[in-house]
């Protein structure tokens, strides 16, 4: 619903009351809004599972959230089958994570 001012909004995930869209804190009940999570962390998680379940053999899914050091012993060992089927279960695990938790775990 635009304001006079032309911003929108949106209610206070705590209070519920109305507030202005781009406001970190609500000035009814003074708590901070959380910002959504694609502004958090340049990282997907969707692309993250992908990279994990197509890619997980090489490791790229570990290069891509960085961490280069677990995206070289996946190089390694990609002649061997288990970085395949690591890569595999982590693609799944990255897909039924929350959002919360994977950008608090791998935001930036």
């Amino acid at each position: 619903m635009p304001s006079a001012l032309g911003q929108t909004t949106k209610h206070c995930s705590t209070c519920g009351e109305t507030i202005f869209a781009n406001a970190e804190i609500c000035p009814h009940c003074g708590v901070r809004q959380m910002a959504p999570p694609s502004s958090l962390s340049g990282k997907n998680k969707v692309v993250a599972a992908l990279l994990a379940i197509f890619l997980g053999s090489f490791g790229i899914h570990h290069f891509y959230l960085g961490n280069t050091f677990m995206g070289v012993i996946y190089l390694l060992f990609f002649w061997t089958a288990v970085p395949g089927i690591i890569g595999f279960v982590e693609g799944i695990i990255y897909l039924t994570m929350s959002d919360e938790r994977f950008y608090e775990k791998y935001g930036a």
